[in-house]
């Protein structure tokens, strides 16, 4: 059996802060506004994995008002969401998803998202797809405001 799920966030974009993509630091004079760290593809990610899994969303396990979460790395939620997958007989199949950002660049950190990744998800990176592109300076995301991560994922039944 074949499961998928989709995953969104969005998230603000301020001067002084950090700018963590999957789980990778982005050098940049600005970064994401965040109760934990930030990390929009990470968060689409572990959303995706939570409803292809049919377990809800981030929100459910991770809420932004419970400080047990404030400031930490997004990759534990992906390791928490992929335990919870495991132990209902679940293996994630593939990923596939997509920055929105104007700026900075990002092709350079590519792959080394694909690789931090891989290595909090146990999966090998050829079944791991992350693209990058912009919204050609229109609206929030043209403007540098903020940014957004949209993600996909398939999950198989664990043999």
């Amino acid at each position: 059996m074949i499961k998928v799920g989709i995953g969104y966030d969005v998230h603000q974009l301020k001067v002084d802060e950090d700018l963590f993509i999957g789980g990778v630091k982005v050098l940049s004079d600005f970064g994401s506004v965040g109760h934990s760290d930030g990390d929009a593809l990470s968060h689409a990610i572990a959303d995706a994995l939570l409803g292809a899994a049919g377990l809800g969303d981030i929100g459910k396990f991770f809420p932004s008002d419970d400080d047990t979460w404030k400031g930490v790395e997004s990759s534990v939620f992906i390791s928490d969401v992929i335990s919870r997958i495991t132990k209902i007989g679940y293996k994630v199949n593939n990923v596939d998803a997509t920055i929105i950002l104007q700026s900075p660049k990002i092709e350079k950190y590519i792959g080394q998202i694909n690789e931090a990744l891989s290595e909090v998800m146990i999966l090998d990176q050829s079944r791991i797809n992350i693209k990058a592109t912009t919204t050609d300076r229109l609206g929030v995301i043209g403007e540098g405001l903020g940014w957004a991560s949209m993600a996909v994922v398939t999950l198989i039944k664990s043999t």
